[in-house]
């Protein structure tokens, strides 16, 4: 493998337009907020809105790993207690049969170290990964006009998402038997109904990796989870399909995942700025930093977990400087999902706060 590129502040390259952009990201997000807020009664987050499950585990982080990995978090080995929360993409909370992408946002506790500007005083380091290896989107104004398509769709006609969903999946199950996949399609309602617990899932965009430039992968490894890798949910009458299904797998035997870091080798076949562009995994293997168990428990407690969840948040921007999110989409997550995070609080009476330990967590 080529010599990881180093990381320097000049990696990233800030669009002239990119406060504009922000501003047209803050509004749809707001419209989102408010569309939902008023239709629930309460505020849910304006992406990945409905949570299917919510696990309180452990990161053991290796020991004696090369120094190129062995950067930041991931210095010096030991375990660090973690919180996990799967999801689905769509800022209002759909029948599970509506197959979009799946999320899995990670929580490190307990981890030190110089903080990002607005993390100060905490002690987390958050991860943000969807399974699939690249973003929908490779820039912040693309992303604009997707968010734009989502916020007019936003407690629209649920039956009719869900024929679509329906068209859309036989649509897509073509374009993968040819051995293609499109973005789109799984945006829309296209994507494939796995099981969320036999997903691999990424960062899908760049992160300082201290000296470094990474992408991150989480990966199921133990025999519970990787039996039910591609395995189709039957969510036909089942609203809360997933919420069921991954209850019954994790709650006997819990489960096991990597987590592997791929280095930046080269800024131009593995770029900063194009968040859709995936990195070439010959060039640069994934390779294992951590394990990530969890021991055997309930996934979704109905009204413990929403509110268990509803004090949390989760963004790339809560965490070490030695992991600072790079690129435009990154850049431009710090302040909507802050923007997200505070409109909840509000609306709810509710304050968000970041777990020091696991007992914090309902």
């Amino acid at each position: 493998m080529a010599a990881p590129v180093r990381y320097t502040p000049d990696v990233e390259t800030i669009a002239p337009d990119e406060a504009e952009t922000q501003a047209g990201l803050d509004q749809a997000m707001t419209e989102i907020l408010e569309t939902t807020s008023k239709d629930y009664g309460r505020a849910v987050r304006s992406v990945h809105a409905k949570g299917h499950a919510l696990l309180k585990g452990r990161l053991i982080v290796a020991e004696g790993l090369p120094p190129e990995l062995a950067q930041g978090l991931f210095a010096q080995g030991g375990e660090h207690e973690a919180i996990l929360r799967f999801s689905t993409n769509a800022g209002d909370i759909l029948d599970d049969s509506i197959s979009l992408p799946r999320g899995l946002a990670l929580k490190v506790l307990d981890v030190e170290g110089e903080r990002l500007p607005g993390s100060e005083g905490d002690r987390t380091q958050d991860f943000i990964l969807v399974n699939a290896p690249a973003f929908g989107a490779p820039e912040p104004k693309a992303f604009l006009g997707n968010l734009k398509l989502l916020a007019k769709t936003t407690d629209k006609a649920e039956w009719a998402k869900k024929a679509l969903s329906a068209t859309l999946r036989t649509i897509e199950a073509g374009v993968e038997a040819l051995g293609g996949k499109s973005a789109l399609l799984n945006q829309m309602g296209g994507a494939q109904q796995v099981h969320p617990l036999g997903e691999t899932y990424w960062t899908q965009v760049p992160f300082r990796y201290g000296d470094h430039i990474a992408k991150l992968q989480l990966v199921p490894v133990s025999r519970e989870l990787t039996e039910v890798s591609g395995m189709t949910i039957n969510a036909a009458g089942r609203p809360d399909a997933l919420r069921e299904d991954i209850n019954e797998t994790i709650v006997e035997h819990g489960g096991v995942w990597e987590l592997r870091v791929q280095l930046c080798v080269d800024l131009d076949a593995m770029p900063v700025e194009d968040a859709s562009k995936e990195w070439d995994a010959e060039a640069s293997p994934y390779r294992t930093v951590a394990r990530l168990e969890v021991p055997a428990q309930l996934g979704w407690q109905t009204g413990a977990s929403e509110q268990a969840e509803g004090a949390l948040s989760f963004s790339v921007w809560h965490g070490l400087a030695a992991h600072r999110p790079l690129g435009g989409i990154n850049r431009m997550r710090k302040q909507t999902y802050e923007l997200s995070a505070g409109y909840r609080a509000r609306f709810n009476g509710c304050p968000i706060h970041e777990p020091a330990t696991l007992a914090d967590v309902g």
